[in-house]
């Protein structure tokens, strides 16, 4: 594995801790990006990030928020 791909493994597993500790009202799409976008993250790779975790159902989409399954 490659340290590129070891990261991207680090950044999804925080997005979806960070999904899970949002409760009941979910986890704002904009602020989660927003602390990305401070690190160099592109909307296109944070759209990419979420879509990942979206395609693994442990999380949905509702509105503007991400919840955990």
């Amino acid at each position: 594995m490659t340290t590129k791909e070891q990261a991207t493994i680090q950044v999804l597993k925080a997005l979806f801790n960070t999904v899970l500790a949002s409760g009941p009202l979910g986890a704002p799409g904009g602020v989660m990006y927003a602390a990305l976008m401070g690190q160099g993250c592109t909307l296109q790779q944070f759209e990419g990030l979420m879509n990942a975790l979206l395609r693994t159902r442990l999380v949905r989409k509702v509105g503007d928020c991400y919840h955990a399954n």
